[in-house]
């Protein structure tokens, strides 16, 4: 136990730090730092689970600032504590172009980044699959290779954004008692106190929902302390409510809002200086002062030595288990499904297909972990080898996650960050707007999630238009480092199913049917899905057109090819399975497949976007309507006679 009086002191370098690097980029938000430096120094100088020497340490704790705006509490923790990819300089180059310290914390910028925080309530929530994660390891593995901690630092905001909400009561549920979140209890937030919005008793209702509360004063080290070793002990999750001062120690803005996202200015920070006792220019720490923050992590080398030792005596296997590297042969069973569709040509809807892929993966890749969002049923995602887990056994590879799309995006972020998890998680298409968040920040984050999402068109048929998606698939299609596969039958959806597990560097979307659709492919010798479109029904002599077709239309563009054939047309169709794999083709592959001849496109959603190939495009600019799904197509022209009267009209 270190003695209060150095805690403070180095309490106190974070605080300047943060304060300086503020001041110097003109930009920031000083206030929570300077709030929550005494949590953060017990907690990192005599608890957290950290060995800065081997930063992914997969065994450590994880620290997640879901508060992201007060990122410079953590890029101060991570510099005292002796990362060695931040130094003094990149402290002062914060928030400037190109420099690793960016405004909210960048997941990959440096070292000790857990993920990347910015949006309030995702990183609190993202935490909720951090510690599933750690869960479900520790039940497979043990204690020797699996047993730690995530941390949470929030605020306000992070506490009434609705995700936060579902997250935490999935975690009560589950009892996921190696999360400790410290709440930043200030009661300030950007336009004034938080009273004038929320009065929501907040340790009342983390209680009703299963979790440990706990109320101390922020500020003192020893109820700090208590709070910490009580937590860790505990059977639930626990928050811990800190009250705390914003802004402590500046003389005229302290426990105002005028602290929170604004410099606090060379006047007042000298000020602070005076009343904190900090003689020391800016960006200086007093060696005695960054020597003792230094040596707090030695105590961490006995766990990290015997870590390494076990898992050495574990071998290769779990070495590539935790990086989430696939066995050798995991796609053999996709390959089977595949040779297996061309023998029996079946007419099944792409979600069924899903499902027959899933039968084939889950056996195979061990880090796998399903879920849906209360619609297994409809989204065909729970298949045999998956195992619910439960508050009494983490022992399994599926979540329940209930009716909580916001939460199972955040979740599923958490497990795939921790490692050791490729997490998948199914709901209808049009409820995808409740994950977009998350899946923006997978997407910025570059991680491997795969999102199940069936029921991807009018197909829907008689829900009608609240559950029939339209603006869907050109909004992600939009969104950078993301992958929308939209199969058109069994063979496009195992091999979409197999890019999307094999992709370790950025989510993939897989919009799928509801109704059923015909075998197109006729052959399986090349993943042709890979480029992300090509010719799936040639023209016999010289082309005069081209259709362009996705999922569950690709099929009715065929037969408008034969009507066209009829009338001596010669067009060849078209399959873009995935429009983002196909943009990244060379020129001359991406020429060889559209020709240069008059094109149409053809989609049951917005045709958005389909202009940057087609003269002509044929799709659905309005919302939907509550029908059988054939009188819907009838009705929107997404027909094989609708669009072979379009091609005509461009010849």
């Amino acid at each position: 136990m270190i003695e209060n009086m150095k805690l403070h002191k180095m309490a106190n370098a974070i605080r300047f730090l943060s304060a300086d690097a503020i001041n110097k980029s003109n930009s920031g938000h000083p206030g929570m730092p300077l709030g929550m430096a005494d949590v953060a120094t017990v907690l990192f100088a005599e608890y957290i689970k950290l060995h800065p020497v081997a930063p992914k340490w997969f065994d450590r704790d994880r620290f997640i600032l879901s508060a992201g705006h007060g990122s410079m509490l953590l890029y101060s923790l991570l510099y005292l504590t002796g990362y060695k990819d931040i130094s003094l300089d990149d402290i002062k180059n914060f928030r400037q172009f190109g420099a690793k310290t960016a405004g909210h914390p960048e997941y990959g910028h440096l070292d000790g980044i857990d993920m990347t925080t910015g949006p309030l309530g995702q990183g609190i929530s993202s935490a909720v699959g951090f510690a599933a994660a750690e869960r479900m390891l520790n039940a497979r593995f043990g204690n020797d290779l699996c047993n730690h901690y995530t941390y949470v630092i929030c605020g306000d905001g992070c506490l009434m954004e609705g995700i936060s909400e579902e997250a935490a009561s999935l975690a009560g549920h589950l009892g996921l008692n190696k999360l400790i979140v410290f709440w930043d209890n200030n009661n300030i937030t950007i336009d004034g106190t938080v009273d004038k919005a929320n009065s929501t008793d907040q340790l009342a209702r983390f209680k009703a929902i299963g979790w440990n509360t706990l109320s101390i004063d922020g500020h003192n080290y020893d109820e700090i302390r208590k709070a910490i070793e009580t937590a860790q002990k505990s059977d639930k999750p626990t928050l811990i409510a800190c009250k705390t001062i914003i802004g402590y120690g500046a003389p005229t803005k302290c426990g105002t809002s005028k602290c929170h996202g604004s410099p606090l200015g060379e006047e007042e920070t000298a000020g602070m200086r005076q009343k904190l006792n900090w003689n020391y220019a800016p960006f200086e720490v007093p060696s005695e002062i960054l020597n003792d923050w230094r040596q707090t992590q030695n105590r961490n080398l006995p766990a990290y030595d015997a870590w390494v030792k076990n898992a050495a005596a574990k071998g290769k296997p779990f070495q590539d288990f935790i990086a989430d590297k696939l066995p050798n042969g995991w796609n053999r069973g996709l390959e089977e499904l595949k040779k297996k569709a061309l023998l029996e040509d079946p007419k099944v809807a792409t979600r069924k297909a899903s499902e027959m892929c899933l039968k084939a993966i889950v056996p195979n890749v061990p880090q796998i972990v399903g879920g849906s969002a209360d619609l297994a049923a409809s989204n065909l995602t729970f298949v045999e080898g998956l195992k619910t887990i439960t508050k009494s056994d983490y022992n399994g590879n599926n979540i329940m996650y209930g009716i909580r799309e916001h939460a199972m995006g955040a979740i599923m972020n958490g497990m795939s960050l921790h490692g050791g998890v490729i997490p998948y998680g199914g709901t209808f298409f049009v409820f995808s707007d409740y994950l977009r968040p998350s899946q923006r920040l997978a997407a910025l984050m570059g991680v491997r999630a795969v999102y199940v999402l069936t029921h991807d068109s009018i197909g829907v048929g008689e829900d009608g238009p609240t559950h029939q998606p339209i603006e869907h698939l050109a909004s992600y299609r939009a969104m950078p480092n993301i992958l929308t596969f939209r199969p058109c039958d069994v063979i496009e959806t195992a091999e979409c199913w197999e890019l999307a597990i094999a992709e370790e560097h950025r989510p993939s979307i897989l919009a799928l049917s509801r109704q059923g659709l015909p075998l197109m492919r006729k052959s399986v010798n090349e993943n042709l899905s890979k480029k992300g479109a090509y010719i799936i029904s040639p023209a016999q002599g010289e082309r005069e057109a081209s259709i362009i077709a996705t999922g569950s239309e690709v099929h009715i563009a065929v037969a408008a090819q034969k009507l066209l054939r009829e009338k001596g047309i010669d067009v060849a169709v078209i399959s873009m399975p995935c429009m983002e794999l196909f943009e990244e083709q060379d020129m001359k592959y991406k020429l060889e497949v559209l020709g240069n001849k008059p094109i149409v496109s053809v989609e049951a959603a917005s045709t958005f976007g389909w202009n940057r190939y087609a003269m002509k495009t044929i799709g659905i600019d309005t919302f939907g309507a509550s029908a059988p799904a054939d009188k819907l197509y009838e009705h929107f022209g997404i027909t094989a006679e609708h669009i072979a009267e379009v091609v005509k009209s461009l010849l």
